[in-house]
């Protein structure tokens, strides 16, 4: 596996930090090689955010991540942003709500995915979104085994929330392999 180095980004309170603290324990679970970081406005909830994870199958050596293989953006703000600066060739997944330039999108795969009202009308909670963009980034990845993936969210998740997180998770697979069918 090449070094994947991941930034999701979004407003503060999406869960874009649980989400690569997620990514990076599922990936360590399947003992690879990982880093996470976060970052955020003062403000915090409704700020823009920011969080890192690198995944690799050796020893990290160095822990900033400075051209990301892969860009996560939950919110418009976030994306416009955080995109300036992508390794070449680097994967994007953004909700379908975010508007990606031409001059973005002709440099890299963007996958536009329907994650934040997919978490309103399919699972019945906005705040799973982040949830539903981690099973989307393992399944475009394939960072991690779908056991560990689940085990992490399971792991990070209030009790009573199992089954509605797990449907999540699996929902975000789901999005894009529904989505490489169509393409």
């Amino acid at each position: 596996m090449a070094k994947e180095q991941l930034r999701f980004t979004g407003s503060g309170g999406q869960g874009v930090i649980l989400g690569t603290i997620i990514m990076a324990e599922a990936a360590f679970l399947d003992g690879k090689q990982v880093v996470q970081s976060q970052s955020y406005g003062p403000e915090a909830r409704g700020g823009l955010c920011k969080a890192e994870t690198i995944v690799d199958d050796k020893p990290i050596n160095y822990t900033k991540i400075e051209t990301p293989t892969f860009l996560l953006s939950l919110s418009q703000n976030s994306f416009d942003k955080f995109s300036k600066k992508l390794a070449p060739g680097a994967a994007i997944i953004v909700d379908d709500s975010v508007r990606v330039p031409e001059r973005i999108s002709q440099k890299h795969e963007v996958l536009q995915l329907p994650i934040i009202q997919s978490a309103i009308d399919v699972i019945g909670k906005k705040v799973s979104a982040n949830i539903i963009a981690c099973g989307a980034v393992n399944e475009a990845l394939h960072l991690a085994s779908q056991k560990s993936m689940e085990e992490a969210v399971l792991a990070h998740i209030p009790r009573g929330t199992e089954a509605l997180n797990l449907k999540a998770v699996r929902l975000g697979a789901k999005l894009v392999q529904d989505r490489r069918k169509t393409e």
